[in-house]
C-alpha cells in the first residue's frame, strides 16, 4: 500500500477531516479550500493518529460517527479528549453532527473541544468554520502571548 505525500510549506493552513459522509466531507472540504487551508482527510481512526501526530493542524474537524455507529463508539474523539492539551491545543478541533446544536458551548465543553455544529447547517459551514477559528483564536490569543514570553525569557 503507497502512501501519498503532501508536503506543507511554512505558509500553508494545514486542516484535517475525519468523516464517514461523503457528502459531508465534500461540502466541508470545499469549504476548508476556499478559505484557504490545504486540507487533508483521514480514512480510518489510525490514520488520522499518524497524521495528527505529524502536523500542527489549525483546524481539525470530525464527524461525530466518524468510523463509528454513534459519539460514543467515536475512536478518534475519545483519543483527542485523552490527550494533554499541550499536544492538541495548536488546533481548533471542531464537531459536527445530527446531535449537536450549532455553537452551545456547554456540548462542546462536554466533548473537550471548541466547537459543535449541527449538521442541518452545513449550508453555513464556510462562516461557522471562520467563526469558530476567530473565536478560538480570542480565547487562547492571551495564553499563547504568555507562553511565547516565558519561551523567549527562558531561551536567553
Amino acid at each position: 500500500m503507497s502512501q501519498q505525500f503532501d508536503f506543507l510549506a511554512a505558509t500553508d493552513k494545514p486542516a484535517l477531516l475525519a468523516f464517514s459522509t461523503p457528502e459531508w466531507l465534500e461540502e466541508i472540504k470545499t469549504a476548508l479550500q476556499e478559505l484557504g487551508y490545504k486540507v487533508h482527510t483521514a480514512a480510518t481512526h489510525s490514520d488520522f493518529l499518524v497524521r495528527f501526530a505529524q502536523v500542527h493542524y489549525q483546524v481539525v474537524i470530525i464527524e461525530e460517527r466518524f468510523a463509528a455507529n454513534n459519539l460514543e463508539e467515536n475512536l478518534t474523539l475519545q483519543a483527542l479528549q485523552n490527550m494533554p492539551m499541550g499536544q492538541r491545543r495548536h488546533a481548533t478541533t471542531i464537531l459536527i453532527g445530527e446531535s449537536f446544536q450549532t455553537f452551545t458551548p456547554l456540548q462542546a465543553v462536554q466533548q473537550s473541544i471548541h466547537a459543535v455544529i449541527s449538521s442541518s447547517e452545513l449550508f453555513l459551514v464556510k462562516q461557522l468554520i471562520e467563526k469558530a477559528v476567530t473565536d478560538n483564536r480570542m480565547f487562547l490569543h492571551s495564553y499563547q502571548d504568555v507562553q511565547s514570553r516565558l519561551y523567549a525569557s527562558n531561551t536567553r
